[in-house]
């Protein structure tokens, strides 16, 4: 019998062997190596540059200090995809639950937090402790079920505090800003930004308040459409090949490397007033958004402060607003339309609000179909369609960002030209995109026809 179990005991640990060594748990563990190596890396830099601590201090805060709510319950909504109703409303309760002791906790010991820091440790506590249980009673395919689903609700948030400081990052190592070439090469569109300002205005309040509600909530809309495509986790017990939430993550954590390449903070930092908390018109080269179009002049970087980030090139809320249009697409038509909805929404305040150029719009459209294609091209595997589609994108990205920097002035002097230009390889990376995306689509198989029957005559 010693013997048997031996031999048992290694046929065991080579078949647990041979599963790590199977090509998707190669990737799942590559993924999470290189994660926690960018984080550590974040980490470090924040300390260095800003002196301010970096996500992972961030985050491991939140088990204790009051935490923002929305970012840490929308975690744990998509964290309970995997789990079954009545685990839901169990982790639900117990997340209330620990919410209400922390406050009462809070208020007994005479402790104020910020404003809209009020909860929000309770649903941490639940996806930390789904984790627990994961490694230590459940086995196999469950565990690495539950494991999937806590990763999926803590990269949501550390997502969030991953691109809080990367802008503070940009802002403390950036001193200087491209908004003059930028703002030259957007007379070729005929400056929209400065248009959609005074568009914005003739509508306020309304307009105004339902435009900085749609930019402000972008993350409740990702949410909604990656619930509505994870719906069927639960019963199926594994995770589709290709979600929402997976274009997200990539956009922000790729995203924010051009941030540092192309430090640009917007129209209404650039050319305007400035919002509250920065430095406002003192930093402003003049007061002229939205109501005077810039002068077409030779750009020059220009020094600005070491508070707002310089995030505008490309456009990422455009770029996620373009996603979750995307994804929304094979939903019920409430979905499609709600989709449709925030994107033109998105992209009238990212314009109307003096947050971004056009040239920063067309740049992230081109940036969100490039990254889509190149996962959906990870998950099918790599042909030759995928790669074209993958090299024209990325091809036409690093041609927009190359122009806006060295032919700002070519562009401004000659817009009959380049703006349909800049509008022809905009349609050229969607239509190339659809047309190669249709081709991966599964083919619906043909209605059996009725075999014919001999007749008695």
């Amino acid at each position: 019998m010693p013997i048997v179990l031996r031999v048992l005991s290694r046929i065991n640990c080579r078949i647990k062997f041979a599963a790590w060594r199977q090509p998707r748990a190669i990737l799942w563990a590559t993924a999470g190596v290189v994660t926690l190596g960018f984080l550590i890396a974040l980490e470090i830099a924040a300390r260095r540059y800003t002196g301010e601590p970096g996500p992972i201090t961030d985050q491991a805060r939140e088990v204790i200090f009051a935490p923002k709510p929305g970012p840490l319950y929308g975690g744990m909504a998509l964290m309970m995809v995997v789990l079954t109703w009545r685990q839901r409303f169990i982790a639900l309760g117990a997340a209330i639950g620990i919410d209400i002791v922390f406050v009462l906790v809070r208020w007994a010991i005479g402790a104020t937090p910020p404003a809209d820091h009020f909860f929000g440790n309770g649903a941490l506590w639940v996806m930390l402790g789904v984790g627990v249980i994961a490694v230590t009673r459940r086995t196999g395919r469950e565990r690495a079920l539950l494991l999937k689903g806590v990763g999926l609700g803590l990269l949501l948030v550390a997502g969030r505090k991953t691109g809080d400081t990367w802008l503070l990052i940009t802002a403390k190592t950036r001193p200087n800003v491209l908004d003059e070439y930028v703002a030259t090469a957007d007379h070729a569109l005929g400056n929209p930004s400065w248009l959609a300002g005074r568009m914005l205005r003739a509508t306020e309040p309304i307009g105004t308040h339902l435009l900085d509600w749609v930019y402000g909530e972008l993350a409740v809309a990702a949410i909604v459409v990656a619930l509505y495509q994870l719906r069927n986790v639960a019963v199926e017990r594994r995770f589709p090949r290709h979600h929402l939430v997976r274009t997200f993550l990539v956009i922000g954590l790729v995203g924010p490397a051009f941030y540092m390449i192309f430090p640009v903070v917007g129209p209404i930092f650039t050319f305007g007033p400035g919002t509250s908390g920065t430095g406002g018109l003192q930093w402003a080269v003049a007061n002229l958004w939205p109501n005077t179009l810039p002068p077409i002049k030779p750009p020059h970087p220009v020094p600005y402060d070491g508070i707002t980030p310089r995030n505008c090139m490309p456009s990422l809320h455009t770029a996620w607003a373009v996603a979750i249009f995307i994804h929304s697409r094979k939903g019920p038509r409430l979905l499609r339309f709600a989709g449709a909805f925030w994107l033109v929404a998105t992209l009238g305040a990212t314009l109307g609000f003096g947050y971004h150029y056009g040239v920063d719009l067309i740049a992230g459209v081109v940036f969100t179909l490039t990254i889509e294609a190149a996962l959906r091209s990870l998950d099918r595997g790599w042909d030759r369609s995928g790669i074209q589609l993958v090299a024209y994108g990325t091809t036409v990205f690093a041609a927009l960002l190359v122009s806006y920097r060295y032919l700002p002035m070519e562009m401004a002097t000659h817009p009959w030209v380049s703006g349909p230009l800049l509008i022809l390889a905009l349609a050229s990376v969607i239509y190339v995109y659809v047309r190669t995306t249709r081709r991966w689509e599964p083919k619906a198989a043909p209605a059996p026809q009725p075999e014919s029957q001999p007749e008695l005559v």
